[in-house]
């Protein structure tokens, strides 16, 4: 259980992240994935990385059960500050980052996804972003780099889902393939990216991030303090234990 790291030929890396049963990750698994793509990030080897995700999904968001059982605010300032660091791992790892999504991407899931370089996703990958319906805010930076400005909102209020043959069409799903070929597609185009001048890749990273018009950074963390708002009002508070209180099975 964690994020599991294997170093592949060629300088890509696969992070799989194994949290049963369905990858609600607690405090310490968003900073297991953080410390992951900082460690492989900055080693010189390292040319692409692959995050996906062992289980039924992708990434079920955080574990709302975890903050329930928090009589105060601790473990939510702590999974906060989680999200946050593994979000932006993601953004600033040195070289391209891919997300082979498939099942359920929701929540924090859609932080690690928004911010990847290129998503790829099984036939069976869904995206949305349940925050409304937990009594938090965020993540809708992310969204936003998926979807339309108004697909987003409607998905944000609503608690709606899209497939992955919808974001293909929004182009924001480099390829959808079959869920068995799900990570051999995405390592070959790790390999492909992997075979191009090393450090070419790396400045066409940094360069791309420094274009674009919204600081993803400050941006969530502008979100997050909504979240904190909220929990200040009581409103989370009951949305959690409603939540655990009917025993869903994804977060």
């Amino acid at each position: 259980m964690g994020t599991h790291i294997d170093r592949r030929p060629h300088g890509v890396v696969v992070l799989t992240v194994d949290h049963p049963p369905v990858n609600a990750l607690p405090v310490r698994g968003w900073h297991e994935l953080a410390e992951a793509l900082n460690v492989t990030g900055a080693e010189p080897q390292t040319r692409a990385v692959v995050l996906q995700a062992a289980g039924r999904g992708f990434n079920a968001g955080v574990d709302i059960k975890e903050l329930a059982a928090d009589p105060g605010h601790t473990k939510l300032v702590e999974v906060n500050r989680g999200c946050y660091e593994a979000f932006k791992a993601v953004y600033e790892c040195p070289v391209p980052v891919i997300s082979a999504v498939h099942g359920f991407c929701l929540g924090g899931g859609i932080g690690l996804v928004g911010n990847s370089d290129i998503i790829l996703a099984s036939e069976d990958a869904t995206f949305g972003l349940p925050e409304v319906d937990r009594g938090a805010l965020g993540a809708a930076t992310h969204l936003s780099r998926l979807v339309p400005q108004h697909t987003m909102r409607a998905m944000f209020y609503t608690g709606r889902s899209v497939t992955a043959q919808q974001l293909l069409h929004f182009g924001s799903v480099w390829q959808v393939v079959p869920r068995a070929e799900l990570a051999d597609a995405a390592v070959a185009l790790a390999e492909e990216i992997a075979a191009k001048d090393p450090l070419v890749v790396r400045r066409a990273k940094e360069s791309l991030n420094g274009i674009d018009p919204v600081d993803v950074n400050r941006s969530y963390r502008f979100e997050q303090g909504f979240t904190f708002e909220l929990n200040l009002t009581g409103v989370s508070d009951r949305a959690r234990a409603e939540f655990v209180h009917n025993g869903p099975e994804e977060a």
